[in-house]
């Protein structure tokens, strides 16, 4: 059973196995982003799938942000409603992470 109550015949994927391909920096980075975004509210649903991070708020699944790891950056999708498309940022350095914090939060508020 997965965290929407549902039953698959897919294995888990767990978080770990995106870490395993990623260098040094971009480990460090993803999982202050992870941290950060768990910490936005008791509501935020973390769903691991085999390409990507998908943050959503709450069991109706409204996501807000998608992470896309590659080796040495990570590809984020902000989405802060439905009509709108996301945004894409890449995402090297913990810098570039701390210019979009904000709009991660905003978009959790809004979503």
């Amino acid at each position: 059973m997965n965290k929407f109550g549902l039953y698959t015949n897919k294995p888990s994927i767990s978080f770990d196995s995106h870490l395993l391909h990623l260098d040094d920096t971009m480990k460090r980075i993803l999982l202050n982003l992870r941290k950060f975004v768990l910490l936005l509210g008791n509501n935020v649903v973390e769903e691991i799938r085999p390409h990507r991070i998908v943050y959503a708020k709450s069991l109706t699944f409204r996501y807000f942000l998608d992470i896309y790891p590659n080796k040495d950056s990570l590809t984020i999708a902000i989405r802060k409603n439905r009509k709108e498309p996301a945004t894409e940022h890449t995402i090297k350095t913990q810098d570039d992470l701390n210019k979009i914090e904000k709009e991660i939060e905003t978009a959790f508020k809004e979503i």
